[in-house]
């Protein structure tokens, strides 16, 4: 058994999709109608056979609501592997990306958390 897929809920599918292939670097992997929104995932340019990132839309009223308040008390919906937190941050903020932590050590794992701009916080961490 293995993750094939794993979600984030998104406020905007087609914003989502430009933040994380043009700005994090992910590669798009499906894209599929499904009436008012798309079967829409991407890929680590690294693994373009790895876990797939399915960008879901957050139209149910539960979503919205988790996503609201795991922003308000600061907690990521999920994170992302880098090499190195520190360079990843320089990046991403170069690109304008808005850190709502930056890079702190923590025992054997440096972490920062970041703002996707579809109603998400996302760690990034290395060791």
């Amino acid at each position: 058994m293995k993750i094939s897929l794993t979600s984030v809920y998104v406020d905007d599918q087609d914003k989502a999709l430009a933040f994380y292939t043009d700005v994090l670097g992910f590669v798009k992997k499906n894209e599929i109608p499904l009436g008012e929104h798309r079967w829409l995932t991407v890929v680590s340019a690294e693994e373009p056979d790895g876990t797939e990132l399915v960008l879901e839309p957050d139209q149910h009223p539960a979503s919205k609501a988790f996503k609201e308040a795991l922003v308000a008390d600061g907690i990521p919906f999920t994170a992302f592997t880098v090499p190195d937190v520190r360079a990843e941050y320089e990046r991403l903020k170069d690109r304008g990306v808005v850190f709502t932590q930056e890079p702190l050590q923590m025992g054997p794992v440096t972490v920062a958390v970041l703002n996707d701009t579809c109603g998400n916080l996302i760690q990034i961490a290395s060791q």
